[in-house]
């Protein structure tokens, strides 16, 4: 009989967790960024100038910076917990972020604030924070104990966690997490082991959605009755998101305005033949529509269904794409005047990349379960596009496939940010353009 102490003594191992844990803990983080990015030139300003205590701005410029401090910290932890993230690539963007609403508030607002106290705080906090960032990198790899049972042997793969297989129902020092096969039948002396190191207070999680938070990809070689339910997307927060999508494309559409006229009157004097291009893809549940953007290849009409399968595929250094399109492709200016598909509806700023119907019906043939990526409203960019990059071939869809899965599976306000902040980095350095 299992010894409950075997495992309930993992709780008291949490006291001797290495040095990284104590660089973990919110209260550090905000408490030290308070500590470091505030109090030291407030201070320094009120010893230099007594009179500044006595005005509205000193009050004004400490409490913005504050907000600004602890909206950052919200967000940056907020983004940081997908998988695969480099903290250190969103230090910079989040707390710029927070400060400029700050100011911008001000601005509206028409508050007097010190220019020079916010600024400090800003740098601080950024330096602050890459502190923070490198105490955690320098320490050990999360250690996590595995019950060698059933399909967890899956895990072992993935290599940025240091595993513990467990040869018996005993819990190994270091570790503050277990995973486990909870399909499997274990035997009764397993089943108590992770009952009592639930109770014990160590976090027991099954190995499928371990891996899923791991690589950022939903298994998708079959999907049971179980599975799809677990990835359909919060009605209130998709109800919200195609409001939001809408107004913001509605405000912009007027101030582009010029920049697409501008973009389409270039496209016309590069090549030969119209300056948009408009295709017939699969949108919302299912639904066909026709998608705007820039040209960017040469102009020609395809030819059968086999002709019109390869034209709407797109290979690396495609010699249909002509000089300017090149260029329109790597900084994604050509799915610009999708904003007017956004702004009827039709898709999302965020989601999968809708799909040319030719391609989706060959998918669909090939894939049984691809129809189920349609549950959401197709976006400018998504979570596959950011982080596997361009695809045709069905082997690289269906690995795609499991990408879209992830983000139905983790459909919320977060994901979304951290798609636009890689998006923006896509822009810049060109990955996954074709």
């Amino acid at each position: 009989m299992l010894d409950a102490g075997l495992c309930s003594g993992a709780a008291a191992d949490r006291f001797s967790r290495p040095r990284s844990a104590f660089w973990q803990r919110g209260t550090v983080q905000l408490g030290g960024a308070i500590l470091f990015a505030i109090l030291p030139p407030f201070a320094i300003a009120a010893a230099i100038e007594p009179l500044l205590l006595r005005l509205p701005l000193f009050a004004v410029s400490l409490v913005s910076s504050l907000l600004a401090i602890a909206l950052g910290r919200w967000l940056f932890r907020g983004l940081v917990g997908f998988p695969g993230i480099r903290a250190s690539y969103y230090v910079l963007p989040v707390f710029s972020s927070t400060f400029a609403a700050a100011v911008a508030i001000l601005f509206m607002t028409r508050l007097n604030y010190s220019r020079p106290l916010l600024l400090a705080s800003f740098v601080l906090a950024l330096i602050w924070f890459y502190v923070v960032y490198f105490k955690l990198q320098r320490g050990p790899r999360m250690a996590i104990a595995v019950v060698p049972i059933g399909a967890t042997d899956s895990l072992f793969a993935i290599d940025s966690i240091a595993w513990r297989p467990l040869l018996a129902p005993t819990f190994p020092l270091g570790c503050t997490t277990v995973a486990a096969d909870f399909d499997h039948d274990h035997a009764a002396e397993w089943e108590r082991f992770l009952a009592e190191c639930a109770l014990g207070g160590v976090t027991v999680v099954h190995y499928r959605q371990l891996r899923e938070s791991l690589t950022g990809r939903v298994q998708v070689d079959r999907l049971s009755e179980n599975v799809f339910g677990s990835l359909l997307p919060d009605p209130t927060y998709l109800a919200i998101k195609s409001v939001a999508d809408r107004l913001v494309a509605l405000a912009l559409l007027l101030p582009l305005l010029p920049v697409l006229m501008l973009c389409a009157l270039a496209v016309r004097l590069d090549s030969p033949g119209p300056a948009f291009f408009r295709q017939l893809r699969i949108g919302y549940r299912g639904q066909p529509f026709r998608v705007w953007k820039f040209r960017t290849m040469i102009h020609r009409a395809p030819c059968v269904v086999e002709g019109m399968r390869a034209d709407a595929m797109t290979l690396t250094d495609d010699p249909r794409i002509t000089r300017l399109g090149r260029h329109l492709r790597r900084l994604r200016i050509d799915e610009v005047p999708q904003i007017l598909n956004i702004a009827l509806g039709q898709m999302s700023w965020i989601g999968p990349r809708p799909e040319a119907a030719v391609l989706a019906e060959w998918y669909e043939a090939e894939i049984p379960f691809y129809r189920y990526r349609h549950i959401v409203r197709p976006g400018l960019s998504g979570w596959a596009q950011v982080t596997q990059g361009h695809v045709t071939s069905v082997q690289d869809v269906l690995a795609k496939l499991s990408y879209d899965f992830f983000y139905i599976s983790r459909f919320n306000f977060w994901i979304d940010m951290l798609i636009v902040v890689r998006t923006i980095k896509t822009m810049l350095t060109g990955h996954g353009s074709r």
